[in-house]
């Protein structure tokens, strides 16, 4: 089976190897969003460095990066079927760039790519606006919230890529990329 893109389909082939790369195991302490939030920190405190020289440039860069991934690895983690969650991220020209990879149930995935058709034809600040009435008129968890955040506050740009994994199982890579000032460090 072919991959299925979804989103900037030029961020699927980009290499992310100018920064870190992390891979979240289970194990006894069974992965959980408070790993997001930890793994997510220590991204943006590595990735935010070159900007310490200016408080506001720092503080910005980092709230940026630290909300990009903590959306991107806690939705891994929400989402994924039992194994590990690679993170990879770094920056360049002007951009933080992030990859997740996990695994995800064929369930899921439908679901998703449905989401997905979805925020491709709407603006995803209409969507944002009518997922928060939803939401404040639902008594269940509401979710979507972090993703069009994304792509409506942020200007992310994402991609998706949907693999075959295994018969009831697929791999999910999300590529994502949002705008950092220029750094004042060489």
């Amino acid at each position: 089976m072919a991959p299925m893109i979804y989103g900037t389909e030029s961020l699927v082939g980009m290499s992310v190897n100018l920064g870190t790369r992390l891979t979240l195991r289970d194990g006894p302490l069974h992965l959980s969003w408070k790993h997001s939030g930890v793994t997510s920190d220590f991204i943006a405190d590595m990735m935010a460095l070159p900007y310490a020289a200016s408080k506001s440039s720092h503080t910005q860069v980092h709230h940026d990066i630290g909300y990009l991934s903590n959306e991107l690895i806690e939705n891994a983690i929400k989402f994924r079927q039992p194994g590990e969650i690679v993170v990879e991220a770094g920056t360049s020209h002007e951009r933080f760039y992030m990859r997740v990879r996990n695994a995800i149930d064929r369930e899921t995935s439908s679901r998703f790519r449905d989401l997905l058709h979805r925020i491709a034809s709407r603006d995803p600040r209409e969507l944002l606006l009518e997922q928060i009435e939803t939401n404040a008129m639902s008594d269940t968890n509401g979710s979507g919230l972090g993703l069009l955040t994304l792509l409506s506050d942020y200007n992310a740009k994402i991609a998706w890529e949907f693999e075959g994994y295994q018969d009831e199982y697929m791999q999910l890579t999300t590529t994502a990329a949002v705008a950092i000032p220029p750094s004042s460090n060489p």
